[in-house]
């Protein structure tokens, strides 16, 4: 998705009709849990730890490894 798509997304969670907000809060949820995965599989690729990701996530280093950690990123590093 493109950041056009993702900005019509944003703008139609304002839409007068809440079923409409709604669903573009799914699409925009669904989009940022990609978005997610691909940046901690870069990050982690690029030599980041758990804990440092876990850190800018906002979350425990167990919640971001248990997330993320059995999708074929690189070992066990902390």
């Amino acid at each position: 998705m493109d950041i056009e798509e993702f900005t019509a997304l944003a703008t139609a969670t304002a839409d007068p009709d809440p079923l409409l907000g709604l669903q573009a809060v799914s699409q925009m949820r669904a989009e940022t849990e990609r978005l997610e995965a691909v940046l901690v599989r870069r990050a982690r690729n690029n030599g980041s730890s758990w804990a440092q990701i876990a850190t800018i996530l906002g979350v425990s280093k167990q919640a971001v490894h248990k997330k993320h950690g059995g999708r074929g990123l690189l070992g066990g590093r902390s």
